[in-house]
């Protein structure tokens, strides 16, 4: 029987082509290796922090559809994954996979699969928003990472740094929100991913590798 019923993995880039970094691929080979005919979800539409790649037709390549692409290619039953095309950040990664997959489809006991340089604010923000309104039996939250091997070294730093940054905010933040209709209050009206009335602050320098 299946130890979870979803594995989930929070995006991490894409490439010209729809080819995936080495980190991505690492999350994805590591659900391969670990499931047990669970579904897998791949997160994330791209980034906020540079366009996205354009196939052949000059559609944008999501994320989640490479990586799911990845998947099969690999020998998972295309029937067994789930993509979510909504989200450019790693909240939104959490918040719309919970609403279009995670509530509908009853899942509770998940398995979150990301890289070790992003785990800490992974899951600070899973147990964050998978914590707010609760079902009546919860849900049983689980975290595996993979290394960070084939990263620039100092690339690779800035990345943890920007990270570190990231979550003490993010702190502040789960502090003012309790319910699930108060984070998608804040969400749509000051997270500048989502929000009309705000842009997105955007990375610079060598960090925008990792994304």
């Amino acid at each position: 029987m299946p130890r979870y019923d979803a594995i989930l993995i929070p995006g991490g880039g894409v490439r010209e082509g729809g080819a995936l970094p080495t980190w991505v691929k690492r999350r994805l080979d590591w659900a391969i290796q670990v499931q047990q005919g669970e579904y897998i979800l791949t997160l994330s539409a791209g980034t906020v922090h540079k366009p996205p790649p354009v196939d052949e037709n000059a559609f944008p390549i999501f994320e989640s559809v490479a990586a799911a692409d990845y998947l099969v290619r690999h020998g998972i039953d295309p029937r067994k994954v789930l993509v979510e095309t909504s989200s450019y950040d790693t909240i939104g990664n959490a918040y719309f996979a919970r609403v279009i997959h995670v509530d509908p489809r009853g899942f509770s006991r998940l398995l979150v699969i990301t890289s070790a340089f992003h785990m800490p604010r992974t899951e600070s923000i899973f147990r964050w928003v998978y914590g707010l309104d609760a079902p009546p039996n919860g849900y049983e939250l689980y975290f595996e990472q993979v290394t960070d091997q084939g990263i620039d070294e100092g690339v690779l730093r800035s990345r943890v740094d920007k990270e570190r940054s990231s979550l003490q905010r993010l702190l502040d933040i789960q502090g003012k929100i309790g319910t699930l209709r108060q984070f998608h209050e804040w969400l749509f009206s000051e997270h500048g991913a989502y929000s009309v009335s705000m842009r997105p602050s955007r990375a610079a320098g060598q960090v925008i590798d990792t994304y």
